[in-house]
């Protein structure tokens, strides 16, 4: 659809050096991985309560964001940026940590629920819908439920923090489909790509 591609990409985290490295802040690293890619560098921008950093990407322009509220608070700065700058919710990706799927795989949606994430959740409350998209990064679910916490809020085996970072590669490269609105293009990329190695679900 014309016009129609993403303006804004938000990677969700939890501000602080002692979160920099969990699998929860993968969402903060995909944005970083964008603009060191393509020159940029994120200012604090107060009145949004988050880091932004505005590329110019094959003549589109482009923010990112990371909200520097706690997870759980992302909403209020993706709904600041979205609102000053009257970016429609499908032209926002939000990148995301996601336990149901397997280590270093990739998947990228609009619309749907929150599925317990509390940043998606206040995210949609703060928009008032669920139609921007998303891309999921797959960090695995630890096999007992009530180590959940604890296991998003640590850092990666070494084997599953090399899965991590060839995920965000390939996303990276499938940034000018999703900039010029090719969605369906960028899944069938991310969504065929093998993963080596780990717990298949």
């Amino acid at each position: 659809m014309a016009g129609k591609g993403i303006r804004l990409v938000v990677g969700l985290g939890n501000p602080g050096p002692e979160y920099e490295s969990t699998r929860h802040n993968v969402g903060y690293r995909f944005v970083d991985t964008l603009a060191a890619r393509n020159g940029g560098r994120f200012r604090i921008e107060n009145r949004f309560r988050g880091l932004l950093c505005r590329l110019l990407i094959s003549g589109r322009d482009l923010r990112l964001l990371k909200p520097m509220t706690f997870m759980n608070r992302s909403g209020q700065s993706v709904a600041a940026v979205v609102h000053y700058f009257e970016i429609a919710p499908e032209q926002v990706l939000i990148a995301h940590d996601e336990l149901d799927l397997s280590v270093g795989t990739l998947r990228l949606k609009q619309g749907g629920g929150h599925a317990g994430h509390n940043g998606l959740r206040d995210v949609i409350s703060a928009l008032n819908t669920p139609d921007f998209w998303r891309l999921r990064i797959g960090i695995d679910h630890p096999e007992d439920r009530s180590e959940v916490v604890s296991y998003v809020l640590s850092r990666a085996s070494r084997d599953d923090e090399g899965r991590i970072r060839d995920a965000l590669d390939q996303a990276e490269q499938c940034l000018s489909e999703t900039l010029a609105g090719k969605f369906q293009i960028a899944m069938n990329r991310l969504h065929s790509r093998p993963i080596t190695g780990g717990r298949s679900k």
